[in-house]
C-alpha cells in the first residue's frame, strides 16, 4: 500500500523542484542563445556523460554547458517544455511519443547517444528459471517502461504477450503465465529498493547503475542492443534543434571520445548507440 505521507512529500518535493527550476529559467530570453546551454538531465549515466564533454571537450568547441541533475525523470521534459532548460538527456523515443501525446507538448529528438539495457535482477534467485511458481516481480509503473520490462520477460520465454501487444502493454495483455507470476508496479526509481521485499524486478540501466548493480553481469536477463527502439537522446522543444549550441553539443556527444568514454566507464552496461 502507498504511504499517503511519503507520496505527498515526494509530490511536494517533485512540485518544489519544477517551480524552482522555472523560477531560475523565467527570466530567460528563449531567443537568446549566447548564455550557458542549460540541459537537464538524470544522473547516471546521462548527468556522467554530460559532465565528460563538459569537463574535456566543451571549451575546446566554444560551448558554455550548464548541466542540472533531476533525479525524478518525470519533471525534465515539462522544464524543456516551459523554458526552465534548453534540452534534456535521459529518455528514448516512446516514452517521449506517450509524453507529448498525453500532454500535447512538442519535445523533438536530436541525437541518439546510447542504450541502458532494461534488466531482470533478484536477490533470491540466480537464473530466471530458479524463479518459483507464484513469484513477485516489481516493474516500472510507466507506460512505456512497463511495457518495455514486459517485453523483456515475453522475449526470454518467462511469460507470453498476446499478439498485438504494444508500447502500452500491461500484466493484461499476458497471454500465457505458466510460473503465476504476480506484478507489483512501482516507480521506476523504486525498483532496485524493491529488491529485498520481491523475488525479482525488472530495473532501468541507469537505476541498475545507481543502486551498484552491474547490469552485463548481474542481470538474470538483459536486452540485447541489436534493432533496439530504446536508445536515450538529447531533445530539445521543438524549433531549438538549430541552436547553435544545440548543435555543438551534438557533435561532442556522438564524439569518439564519448564514444570510449562510455566504453571504459561502463563496461557493457551502457552502450554507446553511434
Amino acid at each position: 500500500m502507498r504511504n499517503p505521507a511519503k507520496f505527498t512529500t515526494a509530490v511536494l518535493a517533485a512540485g518544489a523542484l519544477t517551480l524552482g527550476l522555472t523560477a531560475c529559467g523565467s527570466d530567460k530570453d528563449s531567443a537568446d542563445t549566447s548564455g550557458p546551454l542549460v540541459v537537464a538531465a538524470s544522473p547516471t549515466p546521462h548527468a556522467e556523460i554530460l559532465n565528460y564533454v563538459k569537463e574535456n571537450l566543451a571549451k575546446k568547441a566554444g560551448l558554455d554547458l550548464e548541466v542540472k541533475e533531476f533525479t525524478d525523470y518525470t519533471t525534465q521534459n515539462p522544464s524543456t517544455e516551459d523554458g526552465s532548460v534548453d534540452a534534456n538527456y535521459f529518455q528514448n523515443q516512446p516514452y517521449l511519443d506517450d509524453f507529448n501525446k498525453k500532454n500535447g507538448t512538442k519535445i523533438v529528438p536530436v541525437v541518439t547517444v546510447h542504450l541502458e539495457p532494461l534488466g531482470l535482477y533478484s536477490h533470491k534467485a540466480k537464473s530466471a528459471d530458479a524463479l518459483k511458481s507464484g513469484a513477485t516481480v516489481a516493474v516500472p509503473n510507466d507506460t512505456v517502461n512497463e511495457a518495455r520490462a514486459l517485453k523483456l520477460l515475453d522475449t526470454n520465454g518467462i511469460i507470453t504477450l498476446k499478439d498485438g501487444a504494444g508500447n502500452e502493454a500491461t500484466p493484461a495483455d499476458i497471454a500465457k503465465n505458466p510460473k503465476n507470476l504476480k506484478f507489483k508496479e512501482l516507480e521506476a526509481a523504486q525498483t532496485p529498493r524493491s529488491l529485498d521485499d520481491v523475488d525479482a524486478a525488472v530495473i532501468n540501466g541507469n537505476y541498475a547503475l545507481e543502486a551498484d548493480l552491474k547490469p552485463a553481469d548481474d542481470a538474470l536477463v538483459l536486452e540485447s542492443a541489436k534493432n533496439n527502439p530504446y536508445g536515450n537522446f538529447l531533445a530539445v522543444k521543438d524549433g531549438d534543434q538549430d541552436d547553435p549550441r544545440v548543435k555543438k553539443l551534438a557533435k561532442l556527444l556522438t564524439s569518439p571520445e564519448v564514444k570510449k568514454f562510455i566504453a571504459d566507464k561502463y563496461a557493457g552496461s551502457v552502450l554507446a548507440s553511434f
